[in-house]
């Protein structure tokens, strides 16, 4: 009878407490019930025994002290027929039987106290099998609250709103880094200046220049507006 051995365990067992001590009671809620209703059936099948034996101890008693007033009345009728003989061999059977009865009470007290034990185990774990088992979707919906919050309040964190606009900010200062440098790659890229080339070119437009010049004073000469 293992069973009653688990009987302090299982009725000091406190289901609030044993939530307390878990860190996700929705996970563990699951695996609470099923625990709980292995011990039930073993409960169950333990308690129908012992209240068999106690049936039957009680029975066998009873029996007994049956026998014990059998042979007791069977002694007093011996006594009114003056057959003291007889009466002394009914008395030592009385005897006899007490003696056994005695053994018999007993197993009987035995037996009793241990259905006792088993009926009170039933029933605790019956109660929070119930119990449990009407909390399970208010501890669930808890702890997705509770997930649901922690991750609220990582967004409204003082610099959770700029995180956007900060990474935007790196990205726009990576571009203009790279546009500086291909500038400058560019620059760096060009050909010398050729001064030589450059007055060449300074010189044919002040040729063009003073031909313009003289084309139109000699418009203006024509026009009469000088």
């Amino acid at each position: 009878m293992g069973i009653l051995v688990r009987f302090k365990d299982i009725m000091a067992a406190n289901i609030n407490s044993l939530l307390d001590k878990v860190e996700d009671p929705a996970k563990m809620v699951d695996q609470y019930l099923v625990n709980m209703a292995k011990d039930l059936a073993e409960v169950k099948k333990e308690t129908a025994l012992v209240m068999a034996e106690e049936t039957r101890c009680k029975r066998l008693l009873d029996e007994n002290q049956a026998e014990v007033q059998k042979f007791l009345g069977l002694a007093e009728k011996a006594l009114h027929a003056q057959n003291e003989g007889d009466a002394r061999v009914f008395l030592n059977k009385k005897q006899e039987l007490e003696s056994a009865g005695a053994g018999l009470n007993t197993a009987y007290e035995i037996a009793r106290g241990n259905a006792e034990k088993m009926r009170q185990m039933h029933d605790k774990l019956v109660k929070d099998i119930n119990e449990l088992t009407a909390r399970k979707n208010m501890i669930k919906a808890k702890a997705s609250v509770a997930k649901t919050q922690d991750r609220v309040n990582k967004f409204a964190m003082p610099n959770a709103g700029r995180s956007g606009a900060a990474a935007f900010d790196r990205m726009e200062a990576k571009v203009n880094q790279k546009l500086d440098a291909a500038n400058a790659m560019a620059e760096l890229n060009q050909a010398p200046i050729d001064e030589a080339k450059a007055l060449e070119e300074k010189y044919k437009s002040g040729i063009s220049s003073a031909g313009v010049d003289n084309e139109l004073a000699a418009l203006k000469a024509k026009l009469g507006m000088n």
